[in-house]
């Protein structure tokens, strides 16, 4: 049985659908939970016996609207510590499930290790836990979205569900979350005890098997190489579209080149979809041109492909990039208008050419 078969299998025969998935109703007491965090430990309910209120907040790390909000789930936690209250963030999604076109808006998926990352480069300040395998804490609360927050009382009875405001990338009108924790911590009803979510849908594991018929599409795309002369080398430089352009030089005799090529195969897959786009410029002779088409098809290469029909290097140099010292591979990124914001002789760090694109096309839908 192939591995699509296998895993289409599996979603049919998956408890974790999105229709079996019933969110927590008011009153309802706050299911237990044994997750693993980021900073090592392992944490449960009674971990935050102690709180007054606790905060349940279900997020990840590659939904633009999660990270809109990440700021603001720092400061509630940070503000209303000393008021015991206790925020604890859980991620709901299966890594395996999130498609690379959903990934546009982050330098980061979901997986446990990428958790880590963003924990500590953001400096989360309140548990960060990991529920993408199994999902059953997801499924017990009901989880529809990241983010999607349940506020529960001293003696774990939920009081709100829902956003954590009105606002995402806009002004704040209804302070919905703050509003539920204040009525709370002075003992009275909750103004509004639900509202709507919105945000990313959460990735159970049956969409995994879109995930793969994702990638074998995307394999079947077609794969060209055509030939640039000096004048197309200094139109590429000058990158008049409204699009930040991702340039790689390579070659088929250069070992790191075709080891990074699969790394920027699925870069292009995540941000192609926004103002993003890629080409590579093959240095090999134009005899063999036949060689360098066979690499890129093996890899599956389906953005703009060039090889040089000229051999005057410096020119070349001189024409696209002043400040290339020479060896390859190289990576750029220019953005509209010819300025180049990012450089890389040798192979790329994938995750900081990924901050470097969302660092340009921005992380939230603002």
């Amino acid at each position: 049985m192939t591995r699509i078969a296998i895993a289409i299998t599996l979603a049919l025969a998956s408890p974790c659908l999105a229709a079996d998935v019933k969110t927590l109703s008011i009153g309802a007491r706050a299911p237990d939970f044994r997750l693993p965090g980021v900073d090592g430990k392992t944490y449960t309910l009674a971990d935050f016996a102690q709180a007054k209120v606790l905060v349940v907040i279900f997020t990840c790390n590659h939904c633009p609207t999660a990270q809109a909000y990440e700021g603001r789930v720092a400061r509630l936690a940070a503000d209303y510590k000393s008021k015991g209250v206790a925020v604890v963030a859980i991620s709901p999604n299966n890594p395996r499930a999130v498609r690379l076109d959903e990934l546009g808006y982050t330098d980061l998926g979901d997986s446990f290790d990428d958790m880590k990352i963003r924990a500590r480069d953001h400096h989360f300040e309140y548990p960060y836990l990991y529920d993408g395998e199994a999902q059953t804490v997801a499924r017990a609360y009901g989880v529809m979205a990241t983010p999607h927050l349940y506020v529960f009382d001293a003696d774990r009875s939920l009081r709100y569900v829902g956003r954590f405001d009105d606002g995402e990338v806009k002004p704040v009108k209804s302070h919905d979350a703050t509003a539920a924790i204040d009525a709370i911590l002075a003992g009275k009803s909750v103004p509004h005890p639900t509202t709507r979510v919105f945000g990313c849908s959460t990735k159970w594991a049956e969409k995994e098997a879109d995930a793969i018929r994702s990638l074998e599409k995307w394999n079947a795309e077609p794969v060209a190489i055509e030939p640039l002369d000096s004048a197309g080398v200094a139109k590429l430089a000058r990158n008049e579209g409204d699009k930040l352009l991702l340039v790689n030089l390579w070659a088929t005799w250069c070992g790191p080149c075709t080891v990074e090529l699969p790394e920027l195969v699925t870069i292009n897959r995540m941000y192609r979809g926004r103002k993003f786009r890629m080409a590579t410029i093959s240095l090999d002779d134009l005899s063999k041109k036949a060689d360098a088409v066979d690499v890129l098809r093996k890899n599956h290469v389906s953005c703009t492909n060039y090889i040089l029909s000229f051999d005057d290097r410096d020119a070349f140099a001189d024409a696209l990039d002043q400040e290339w010292p020479g060896p390859v591979p190289y990576t750029m990124l220019v953005a509209p208008g010819g300025k180049v914001i990012y450089r890389k002789t040798g192979q790329i760090d994938p995750l900081e050419l990924k901050r470097a694109i969302v660092g340009y096309l921005g992380r939230t839908y603002k």
